[in-house]
């Protein structure tokens, strides 16, 4: 009898030991999350200027061109973004979020989560969002798999990269809008995109 409570009291340990090192973005597949980017395709997405997006051993990749980005078809207004990621270090990337008008995506027209290590000004490199929301010390994020999660509930927007938080700060500049994957240089794969709206 002894064994047997034992033994149970040691798979319990071993249960919540498991639970507790779990990754915190492990429901980004559950209920009420989307796929946008599953790395077998483009589907769902528009591109927009001269980046040659391509899907590529399992990740949505892109290497030349004068810059672009990947439009998601649906607009977006509050919700949760999980997403994996590899730079080299010389990408220029990001996720932009609530851009109203897909035609013109910029930091001064959406919120731009940057991935951006060797950023001049390193306050708004990786993790941070471009003119809103500084980063220090700032991640870096150049030679393996990332992963980076925003928050975009009503004015609060936080940002993690790596499960460390980077950004959480209040801004009302922009309520709903699509969101975007952008190439501006280097090397940028995005081997999985989910979002959960709130």
């Amino acid at each position: 009898m002894i064994r047997a409570i034992t033994a149970s009291v040691a798979l319990l340990a071993l249960g919540v030991t498991a639970i507790q090192l779990a990754p915190q973005a492990a429901g980004q597949s559950g209920p009420g999350w989307i796929t946008l980017v599953d790395g077998k395709s483009m589907d769902g997405w528009t591109p927009t200027g001269e980046a040659n997006w391509r899907v590529e051993d399992g990740a949505i990749v892109a290497d030349k061109g004068k810059g672009g980005h990947l439009v998601s078809k649906d607009s977006y207004k509050n919700f949760m973004i999980y997403s994996e990621f590899w730079a080299d270090e010389a990408a220029n990337s990001g996720i932009f979020i609530r851009c109203k008008d897909p035609k013109q995506i910029g930091a001064r027209t959406c919120y731009e989560v940057n991935i951006f290590d060797t950023r001049p000004d390193p306050t708004y490199g990786t993790g941070s969002i471009v003119y809103f929301a500084e980063v220090n010390p700032m991640p870096k994020a150049a030679g393996k798999w990332n992963t980076m999660e925003i928050t975009a509930d009503g004015r609060h927007l936080v940002v993690a990269v790596n499960g460390q938080k980077t950004v959480d700060t209040r801004s009302g500049f922009f309520e709903e809008g699509h969101l975007t994957l952008q190439y501006g240089a280097g090397v940028i794969k995005f081997r999985k995109v989910a979002i959960k709206p709130l």
